[in-house]
């Protein structure tokens, strides 16, 4: 551990010798066992990339807002597109953030008998007054899609499975970018930015901008402050990880404070998740990991799936209500039956 609250890897270990990538694998297991999140150093992401990044983002939310509003999200019955400050909830109470969700590009499914979490899949809202936002998006999910599937394979290993266990079971990735702008606030006490909450897939890597806060990590009952670190992602696996260990790698509650006007904080996590019809298979631990295998977490408000469709049409439906009530009122009233 370092002087921060969240172990720090480096990446680039796995292009070492041997004993370096023995000694990532063993890090990887004990912060995703003990923690559930860490830094991740030396992923190779170029500058020039990450620099459009943070400028297409400020870009994109310095648009007039009926630019923005063009594309809303409400217009999506796959939850995709712009989310105005205010429109979406955890744990029931308002985010203070606005967004934009950018997902797989596929055409909507219009299979009557499929499955109801195939109600994701479809088509992106884009811009149309900032055409290289899509560019530049695209450019980024192909280099974190190569980095996430390097870490299950590191992660399977460490785990005692073969390296390909997750990719045999993985299927398409169901990848999912938000670009977040978390606005000020004058309040006086730290206002909810993102609820308390546990990503519903597999594998978060979440770029934050650089000297913004207000990431926090519960860790023993407690909220510590996870700042960001130059050159690094912070990185956090979710409720499908920890289904597949049967709780040996725990799934964390993470939220975000609101920075303090005249403040704003851009953020980019990208979800690599797998096919939504997917369900990973308990892995065959070793006996001494299984040994502390924890079991997985009963909350009866948030049941977690085996399967990642399940798990993803859930979070979706419960944060963006106004999209949930315009296109999906059948399965909001199947739920209180």
């Amino acid at each position: 551990m370092s002087e921060l609250s969240l172990p720090v890897l480096d990446f680039s270990q796995l292009d070492g010798d041997a004993a370096d990538v023995a000694r990532f694998r063993d890090e990887l297991r004990a912060a995703t066992h003990d923690v559930g999140f860490f830094y991740l150093t030396g992923t190779g992401i170029p500058a020039g990339l990450e620099d459009r990044l943070h400028r297409v983002a400020r870009e994109f939310f310095d648009l007039p807002e009926a630019d923005k509003l063009a594309i809303e999200n409400v217009n999506s019955p796959h939850f995709r597109g712009y989310t105005r400050v205010g429109g979406e909830l955890t744990q029931g109470r308002v985010d203070w953030r606005e967004q934009i969700d950018i997902g797989p590009e596929r055409s909507a499914v219009d299979d009557p008998d499929a499955p109801d979490y195939a109600r994701l899949i479809g088509p992106n809202l884009w811009p149309a007054a900032q055409p290289e936002l899509r560019e530049v998006t695209d450019a980024w999910v192909a280099h974190l899609s190569e980095v996430a599937r390097r870490l299950l394979r590191a992660w399977a290993e460490a785990l005692g499975a073969p390296a390909t266990y997750f990719d045999d079971h993985f299927g398409e990735p169901q990848t999912l970018l938000k670009i977040v702008r978390y606005p000020g606030k004058d309040d006086p006490t730290p206002q909810q930015g993102v609820g308390a909450h546990k990503d519903s897939g597999a594998l978060t890597l979440l770029w934050v901008e650089p000297g913004k806060g207000g990431l926090q990590v519960e860790r023993d009952g407690e909220w510590v402050d996870a700042p960001p670190v130059p050159g690094a992602f912070v990185v956090n696996i979710g409720e499908l990880l920890e289904y597949a260990t049967d709780g040996y790698l725990i799934a964390t509650n993470h939220r975000v404070v609101a920075p303090r006007y005249p403040d704003d904080r851009i953020s980019v996590p990208f979800f690599f998740n797998p096919a939504l019809d997917a369900r990973f298979p308990l892995i065959d631990l070793p006996a001494e990991l299984a040994a502390e295998a924890r079991g997985v977490t009963k909350d009866p408000s948030n049941p977690i799936h085996g399967v990642h469709g399940e798990n993803a049409l859930k979070s979706r439906l419960r944060a963006h209500p106004d999209v949930a009530e315009r296109w999906h009122a059948d399965l909001l009233a199947a739920a209180h039956r």
